[in-house]
């Protein structure tokens, strides 16, 4: 009986109380949107980034009159490494010819050159656990020492620029979803003890009547699940509302908004953080109020 009763409490103290629990269920749907808009920016950053890496590649530059034996053990010593994914040999008249085809519109930077300037070479392609500075930059180390190698070229400023982007969208992203969780809980921590204040006397009532501790706070408990969660699938309905109505429609407009990713999985669990903020904070407030 205790359960259904505090249930009874609960829907009776937001019906009772609704204009400042609507005030909170609209502060904590404010704080999720703000962190689900700031998750949905985080998250195609990430995915970009993440598929950048697989156009990139190492060059090995060979040296000049290697037999095809030499190129066939320069080539099993590059694709033995762990890092590397796959290796192919382009030689100096396929790389002549791209160079040509890529200077179509502008022929005239190849005006006088009559022999071939560029050497054979290996493109490298990595794995994508390999897909970071240090490692890339110990390979060309590495690529270096074989014999039969005159030169390694790879995008080093490349790799560490978009470390660094990376690294830092995700502690961008950590503090900032910190912040508004935080922000989440305090809303519900206020609203549970503002409640608790409001309702003294019949706490007052409920201690003389020997009702038990978890007794009075299992409908505070409940209040802040429910604003929680309400507030959570108010800020869903917002986010369907904007990718619906808003990015789609952009789409048609500007290309960019096309591959914008949509991670459903977490948004359709806005409702349940909102839930579990929401008791965090009423556990906070009821953990402090003495009674």
């Amino acid at each position: 009986m205790a359960a259904p009763y505090a249930v009874k409490l609960a829907l009776q103290s937001l019906k009772k109380d609704k204009w400042i629990n609507l005030l909170s269920m609209l502060t904590i749907f404010s704080g999720l949107f703000i962190f689900s808009l700031s998750y949905l920016i985080f998250y195609n950053v990430e995915a970009a980034t993440r598929n950048l890496p697989e156009k990139f590649s190492l060059v090995l530059y060979l040296e000049d009159n290697l037999t095809r034996d030499n190129i066939d053990e320069v080539m099993a010593s590059v694709r033995s490494r762990r890092e590397v994914a796959a290796a192919t040999y382009i030689s100096k008249e396929e790389a002549f010819r791209e160079l040509k085809a890529t200077l179509k519109n502008s022929q005239y930077v190849l005006e006088g050159i009559d022999d071939n300037p560029l050497p054979d070479s290996i493109e490298v392609k990595l794995r994508k656990d390999a897909m970071s500075s240090e490692p890339v930059r110990k390979l060309a180390e590495t690529a270096k020492k074989i014999k039969g190698v005159s030169e390694v070229d790879y995008g080093e400023k490349f790799l560490s620029t978009l470390h660094d982007i990376r690294k830092g969208v995700r502690i961008v992203g950590i503090i900032l979803a910190s912040l508004l969780s935080i922000g989440v809980v305090f809303v519900c921590y206020s609203t549970v003890k503002i409640l608790f204040y409001r309702r003294n006397d019949e706490i007052e009532t409920f201690k003389l009547l020997g009702a038990t501790k978890s007794f009075i706070r299992a409908p505070f408990l409940i209040e802040g699940a429910v604003i929680g969660a309400s507030g959570g699938m108010v800020s869903l309905a917002a986010l369907y509302v904007l990718q619906h109505f808003v990015i789609f429609r952009m789409a048609a407009e500007v290309p960019v908004f096309r591959t914008m990713l949509f991670p459903a999985d977490f948004f359709l669990s806005l409702p349940l953080i909102g839930m579990f903020l929401g008791i965090s904070g009423a556990v906070i407030a009821l953990g402090r109020l003495k009674f």
